[in-house]
């Protein structure tokens, strides 16, 4: 699996970085987690509001930084 955080580097991105490592850390899984702050990338991926959290390439949720445990759901999702 692999995590990409979207965002040019502000605190809320920031805050979905780390917040995206503990709900990963809490859940016992190895996942590759990159942080992207190119915004030609960024945009390559359609967002329009960052933070931005994608996984295995697919938008997971942007615009907002969710909880640790809002964070282990939407990751589980994507577990299967």
């Amino acid at each position: 699996m692999n995590i990409k955080v979207l965002g040019t580097g502000c605190a809320r991105c920031k805050s979905l970085e780390q917040a995206t490592r503990s709900a990963v850390k809490e859940m016992g899984i190895e996942v590759e987690i990159e942080k992207e702050e190119d915004i030609v990338k960024i945009m390559g991926y359609g967002v329009m509001h960052t933070p931005a959290l994608v996984i295995n390439e697919k938008i997971a949720l942007s615009g907002r930084v969710p909880s640790v445990a809002e964070l282990k759901e939407v990751i589980t999702k994507y577990l299967s």
